[in-house]
């Protein structure tokens, strides 16, 4: 099946003019693993009703739009008088300015990105430009684009072959750090655990961090869960691991450096570790 894009126009640098199409880059549903709301006594679906409280349910061309000055009052709009402030370049991300990665705090990462892909044979030229010459300078381009009928501010990030987009929450949408700064009351650090600690660091290391071995290993317990139910058995609850107790901050650090030279400590999925004890324990699974 093919892909259907989310975003259909131009990226644009200047006089440049590139038709992109925008596709999601995250997976439909976010791999999740979604439940209903059910009335227990007949397992039927519960339904939500848009209901007014004095005139009971009401249908959606008596809904309108409405910003609440006072308790009980609001100023009314209809759809047409929002959309009529969109911007009048409503098709195309406008780059605004590159600067090096380091400049673009994470904190501000929203999380949804979309793959940017040339629209036609006339992007193509000037998409593998823009693409190569990011990518050999470093460089991610800051940009505006309108979406959903909102104006967002992008960050445009050179991947192995194409154009990734990530929505930028703006300065309002992200809660100041130093609200927070009170709370870290900076204790004196020896300079002996400062050696362990960045000793730990060193040994933890790695030059390339494979994203593909991290798992939602909540989901895949619950996907186990309903297989059982759906089979008739009974799941076994996965073995919780103890918090350890921390009695002196240096015996922590040697041990978990211990730990860490040995490779003992190596993440592994909830359902690979419930199979192996299944087999030790001589149960199999079914279905």
């Amino acid at each position: 099946m093919a892909m259907r894009s989310s975003w259909e126009g131009f990226l644009k640098l200047s006089l440049i003019s590139v038709p992109v199409r925008a596709y999601n880059a995250a997976v439909p549903g976010g791999g999740d693993v979604h439940f209903h709301l059910i009335h227990k006594n007949c397992d039927n679906r519960i339904r939500y009703q848009k209901v007014c409280p004095e005139h009971g349910e009401v249908t959606k061309e008596e809904i309108v739009s409405g910003y609440g000055y006072e308790k009980g009052k609001y100023v009314e709009f209809d759809p047409e008088e929002i959309s009529k402030l969109r911007a009048e370049n409503d098709q195309a991300i406008n780059i605004d300015a590159f600067t090096s990665p380091a400049e673009i705090d994470p904190i501000y990462m929203s999380g949804k990105t979309f793959f940017l892909v040339p629209d036609g044979p006339a992007g193509q030229k000037p998409y593998a430009l823009l693409h190569q010459v990011m990518k050999e300078k470093n460089r991610y381009a800051v940009a505006t684009v309108i979406l959903g009928g909102h104006e967002e501010t992008v960050v445009l990030r050179p991947l192995e072959k194409l154009l990734s987009m990530t929505l930028l929450y703006h300065e309002n949408q992200v809660k100041n750090p130093a609200a927070f700064e009170d709370e870290s009351r900076e204790p004196k650090v020896s300079s002996q655990e400062l050696k362990l600690a960045g000793n730990l660091v060193d040994a933890a290391t790695t030059a390339k961090v494979d994203l593909s071995q991290y798992k939602d290993l909540y989901t895949e317990s619950v996907t186990e869960l309903i297989e059982a139910k759906l089979a008739g058995r009974k799941a076994a609850a996965p073995a919780k691991e103890k918090a350890p107790t921390v009695i002196n901050l240096m015996d922590a650090l040697r041990k978990s450096l211990d730990q860490t030279r040995a490779g003992t400590k190596q993440r592994q999925p909830r359902a690979a570790a419930q199979r192996g004890h299944d087999r030790h324990h001589g149960k199999r699974k079914t279905g």
